[in-house]
């Protein structure tokens, strides 16, 4: 089973959004054969919780502007790592030192990755390569296990 066509569109909305706030490392993982409870894993990154809270609003605007009603929102008073559960969607938005510490792309590396437009991927658009040794998914600028 695949991520559903819906979950890949809002994925695609909410990624936009981000980026539309300066976000970094936009990423997106179909998770559905790993967990029952939702389709997508969308990541992104913020230098700071300034930040990381601008792009929180704007996805949540452009997903409610699409229709996707939230779930449930975590974290968005320390703004550091702030959950939105739309879903079919989940949406990450963590700060990059979190992010880098907290690695939810080694997690779930064996997910595959959902290709986003270039204008959805923050940053330098070079989000979720996969490196060929090991299949893990890297981060722009992270060196090579």
């Amino acid at each position: 089973m695949t991520a559903t066509e819906r979950a890949v569109e809002l994925a695609v909305i909410a990624a936009r959004a981000a980026s539309d706030r300066k976000a970094e490392e936009v990423l997106a993982l179909d998770v559905s054969e790993q967990l029952v409870l939702t389709d997508v894993f969308l990541l992104a990154s913020g230098t700071n919780e300034r930040q990381v809270s601008a792009i929180v609003d704007a996805v949540e605007e452009a997903m409610h502007k699409a229709g996707a009603k939230p779930i449930r929102r975590e974290g968005k008073q320390e703004s550091r790592w702030v959950l939105l559960d739309f879903g079919d969607v989940v949406v990450h938005v963590q700060h990059a030192e979190d992010r880098l510490y907290y690695a939810l792309e080694r997690l779930w590396k064996d997910c595959p990755v959902i290709e986003l437009p270039a204008d959805a991927r923050g940053g330098d658009g070079t989000a979720g390569e996969r490196d060929d040794d090991d299949g893990a998914i890297r981060l722009s600028g992270e060196p090579l296990a």
